[in-house]
C-alpha cells in the first residue's frame, strides 16, 4: 500500500514513442534478416529497439525458424572470417617465399606463368543447436534514460498489491541468459485498454498519472527483489 500510494500523489510530465515499423520496413527487414543482417545491424539501421526488429522477425518466421536462421548467420559470418584468414595468411606466406629471391630469378618467366584460376571452397554449416548457446543480456536500458507517456497503467490484486512476474513468464524475451529470465519484474502499459486485456477477475488495472513515481521507489522495488520494468517495447533495468 505505501508503495502504490505514491502513484496517486506525484504529477510530472514525459514522453516516450515506440518505433513503429510500416509494412514496407517490415518486408524490408525480413529480407534483410534472410540475407544475413544481423539483429544488431538491422537495429540501427531502422533506428529502433533490437526487441522490436527480434518482436517481428518471431511474428513472421515463428520461433523455430527465426532461431534457425540466426544460427545460419552467425555460422556464415564465421565462415566468411575464415576465408579472409586464410587469404591473409596465404599471401603473407607466398610473399616471405619472394622476399630475398634476386629478380633476376624471374626474367624467363612470362605473367601468364603466374596466373593461377580463381577458388572457392564451400564450408557446410554446423548442425548446432542454439538453444545451447547463452545468450547475455544486450536489450535493456536504464530507467534513468527513459521518458515516459504522461499517464501510464498497471494491474494489481484486488488489495492493491503489485502483479510481480518473472521474465521467464514473457514469450517475447525467451531469448535472453537464464539469469536474466529469473529477474523478477512488473509490467507497465501505455494504454489502458492493452491492460485491461490482461487483467482478470481477480485484479483490477490502476492509473499511474505521475511516472516520475518509478525514479522515487527504485530502492523499494530493488529491496524486493524487482529489477526489471516491462512494456510492449522496452525492457527497463531499475
Amino acid at each position: 500500500m505505501l508503495f502504490l500510494s505514491f502513484f496517486h500523489r506525484i504529477n510530472e510530465k514525459a514522453f516516450i514513442l515506440a518505433k513503429h515499423l510500416t509494412d514496407e520496413q517490415k518486408k524490408k527487414i525480413l529480407d534483410l534478416f534472410l540475407n544475413g543482417k544481423t539483429i544488431d545491424e538491422l537495429a540501427n539501421e531502422y533506428s529502433c529497439t533490437k526487441s522490436t526488429i527480434s518482436r517481428n522477425l518471431r511474428k513472421n518466421f515463428g520461433e523455430a525458424k527465426f532461431k534457425s536462421i540466426i544460427q545460419k548467420n552467425k555460422l556464415n559470418i564465421k565462415n566468411i572470417q575464415n576465408i579472409k584468414k586464410f587469404d591473409n595468411e596465404s599471401k603473407a606466406s607466398s610473399d616471405d617465399f619472394i622476399e630475398g629471391v634476386p629478380e633476376s630469378s624471374f626474367d624467363h618467366y612470362s605473367e601468364n606463368d603466374f596466373l593461377q584460376p580463381s577458388s572457392f571452397t564451400e564450408l557446410k554449416p554446423l548442425l548446432l543447436d542454439v538453444d545451447n548457446v547463452p545468450q547475455k543480456d544486450y536489450t535493456s536500458i536504464s530507467l534513468d534514460s527513459v521518458k515516459f507517456p504522461d499517464v501510464v497503467y498497471m494491474i494489481v490484486d484486488k488489495n492493491i498489491e503489485l502483479n510481480i512476474k518473472s521474465l521467464r513468464d514473457y514469450p517475447e524475451w525467451q531469448y535472453l541468459s537464464e539469469s536474466d529470465l529469473s529477474r523478477k519484474t512488473i509490467e507497465i502499459f501505455f494504454e489502458s485498454k492493452s491492460a485491461k486485456v490482461k487483467c482478470n477477475k481477480d485484479q483490477r488495472v490502476i492509473k499511474v498519472p505521475n511516472t516520475k513515481v518509478f525514479q522515487i521507489v527504485r530502492p523499494i522495488l530493488i529491496s524486493k527483489g524487482i529489477s526489471r520494468i516491462i512494456n510492449n517495447e522496452q525492457l527497463i533495468a531499475l
